[in-house]
This record gives structure tokens, sequence and C-alpha cells, in this order.
């Protein structure tokens, strides 16, 4: 795993967390302290989107310029290579979806308290 996806991996985990912690029930003196501190980290945070735009759009790139190995002259191996690598950019993209739709959902969390 490349680096940028340990990176996006480790963000996505954080923002799971963070939106977890966000929707236990806490008492409101201690909730409105979480809201204030996650609403203060949403700015800087918020280059998650088109850092996830980009690799998105990598992900594309690479899919369309990807050798296919369908027919008859692939080996077994060259085969689990090829499957291999589109699901990893299967897991990739995911990733990505889920990275800004947790930055969303922390956003709209926030915002309604």
């Amino acid at each position: 795993m490349a680096l940028q996806w340990v990176i996006l991996a480790y963000i996505v985990a954080v923002e799971a967390a963070v939106a977890i912690l966000l929707t236990l029930p806490s008492p409101k003196p201690l909730r409105s302290r979480i809201v204030s501190l996650v609403s203060l980290t949403l700015q800087p945070l918020l280059f998650i989107v088109p850092f996830d735009a980009f690799q998105l759009l990598d992900i594309y790139w690479k899919n369309e310029h990807r050798l296919m190995c369908t027919g008859e002259v692939c080996t077994a191996a060259e085969r689990d290579r090829y499957e291999k690598s589109i699901y990893k950019a299967q897991r990739n993209g995911i990733l990505c979806v889920a990275g800004c739709l947790l930055y969303w959902c922390i956003y709209r969390i926030c915002k309604y308290h």
C-alpha cells in the first residue's frame, strides 16, 4: 500500500471515530466542548476533499491505461496480478468516497449542534 493510501486510511479511521464520538449521548456541557473542538479542526481538515478528488482521478487514469488481461494469452500469474490491481483500485475508490462522506457527516453534525 502506497503512503498516500495509508495516510488516507488513517484519516478515514479518525473521521469515523470523531463521527461516532459526536453521535454518542453525552451531557450538554461536554457535547458543546466536543463540538466546538471539532468545529475548529474542520477547516484545516478540508484538504481531504481535494486530496480524495485527486486520488480518484489517479484511479480513473490508471484504470483507463491499464493493460487488459482477459484473453488466453495471459498467464495465470498475469491474470492474478490484473485482478489484484482491480480489487485494490476498488478498495481505494471506496476509501476516497468514505473520506468525503465522513467529512460531510461531521460537518453537518457540527452545524446541527
